[in-house]
């Protein structure tokens, strides 16, 4: 599976937005729409992304009890999404039930069925590898298709995990740009090493004097 930047819209002013997915699509053609994005702006986001051509990463982080979650994710498949989040540390009732609910929901919505990617441990917050490798071995085993770690433990988890499954690690920089408030980063080179399938950047790009020609110079392969 060859290795795609996914970009983090993390802005809350629609024209902004469509801005920049017009501006990179196809350069760039998966957009994360975070919490800050989507409670400013809601589906109409989705829409707009799926019209340009692009695909969506609803990064909400559900975490509730197994029913509302699942009813969650059953509107996240409606939405046509190609990928969702969810905090592993939910317990593997709630993850379970929303894997339940994506397959049940794509069948009878004659929809793709979305990555459920588990949320470990967040890239801004320290901690404990050991704390990460329990979570993303719980996310697994219940069936979701992915996990969020950083590059620093990507490698590692491939080794541990023996099945196939997603890596989506947020917290890439360029060389010698500023962390701000990631605490654990990678480049580019050292992520895809690591094992990491979809790289997550967001300021590096957004805040770039010119976000087309330094998504050309990443060089993802």
């Amino acid at each position: 599976m060859k290795s795609e930047i996914i970009l983090a819209l993390d802005v809350d002013n629609f024209a902004l937005v469509k801005y920049f997915v017009h501006k990179l699509y196809p350069q760039i053609k998966t957009f994360k729409v975070g919490m800050q994005l989507y409670t400013a702006i809601g589906p109409r986001v989705i829409k707009m992304i799926h019209q340009k051509g692009g695909e969506v990463f609803l990064d909400l982080k559900f975490l509730d009890i197994p029913n509302t979650v699942a009813k969650a994710v059953r509107e996240a498949v409606r939405h046509n999404v190609k990928m969702l989040t969810l905090h592993i540390c939910g317990g593997q009732e709630m993850l379970k039930a929303a894997v339940s609910a994506a397959k049940d929901e794509a069948k009878k919505s004659k929809a793709k069925k979305p990555l459920l990617i588990g949320v470990t441990v967040l890239t801004s917050q320290k901690t404990l590898s050991s704390q990460v490798f329990k979570l993303a071995k719980i996310g697994i085993a219940s069936g979701l298709d992915g996990v969020v770690c950083s590059a620093q433990e990507a490698r590692s988890l491939r080794k541990i995990i023996k099945r196939k499954f997603v890596i989506v690690t947020p917290g890439i920089r360029p060389e010698g740009i500023d962390r701000n408030d990631q605490k654990r980063i990678a480049t580019v080179s050292e992520a895809i090493k690591a094992g990491s399938n979809f790289l997550v950047i967001g300021r590096p790009i957004l805040e770039s004097d010119n976000p087309l020609q330094t998504v050309k110079s990443l060089k993802v392969r």
